[in-house]
């Protein structure tokens, strides 16, 4: 099966689809966002594995010392997404992406593998109980039910940042922190603004453009994080529908 798949890279990057969002003709602004994004990251280890087909089959991960999440791990790598969709379900392609990540993490003598998960499984985010049949456990959490899984290989264990644990700001009002990693944020982000905008929401959009920004949120993040009246909500990308129930609390 490993002949299916390819790995981006500096050569490749600008031919290949980047799975997420499929788009036959005009180019999706999201998608090109990412690409330079990630064309960036590939320098720093970033390991981006998809199915060899315009399909969403793709697993992204990087070692967690530059991982633009807020968790400390010494030697950890960061599973960013593990994404498998449609007609392609049920054919082990997430196995085999998993596989090829834990044994890329051994080969490279890596302390362990680590993502971000929660009580309740929450949309965006991958499988938490696919993972843990491979033997992925909870090793840190937050106040507000995120978890941090980890597959150890040492006995070693990676940590939420103190800062992530805070999950309060001072500015009341709607808050967005947001990267450019996945596709789908810059329309969601449009979207949510125009939404404000027209209903006189005020909202703060915090674009995070480093890898000390991302280390420093104050709350988990995997690409997207939202507060309201200082409190933190959701790692979810904002549907309208979702955006009015927080402001209605």
């Amino acid at each position: 099966m490993d002949n299916q798949f390819i790995n981006l890279n500096e050569t490749n990057i600008d031919q290949e689809h980047l799975c997420c969002i499929i788009r036959s003709r005009v180019a999706h602004p999201g998608v090109e966002a990412k690409r330079e994004w990630l064309k960036n990251r590939l320098k720093e280890g970033h390991v981006f594995r998809k199915l060899d087909v315009k399909g969403t089959v793709f697993i992204e991960y990087a070692p967690v010392e530059s991982a633009w999440v807020p968790i400390l791990g010494d030697n950890y790598l960061y599973l960013y997404c593990l994404w498998v969709d449609g007609e392609f379900k049920g054919k082990g392609y997430g196995k085999a992406l998993l596989e090829y990540c834990i044994q890329d993490a051994k080969e490279k003598k890596k302390s362990g593998i680590c993502l971000l998960g929660a009580k309740k499984q929450k949309h965006w985010l991958t499988n938490q109980n696919f993972v843990k049949s491979f033997g992925f456990d909870i090793v840190d959490s937050t106040p507000s039910g995120y978890e941090l899984l980890a597959l150890s290989f040492d006995g070693t264990k990676p940590t939420f940042t103190k800062n992530a644990k805070l999950e309060r700001i001072n500015n009341q009002e709607l808050t967005i922190y947001y990267d450019d990693q996945c596709p789908f944020i810059e329309q969601k982000i449009m979207n949510v603004k125009t939404h404000c905008e027209c209903n006189h929401i005020p909202i703060t959009l915090h674009h995070i453009q480093s890898l000390k920004q991302a280390k420093d949120i104050p709350c988990v993040f995997n690409n997207y994080a939202v507060f309201y009246q200082g409190k933190f909500e959701t790692v979810n990308l904002l549907e309208l529908n979702m955006l009015d129930k927080i402001i209605a609390k």
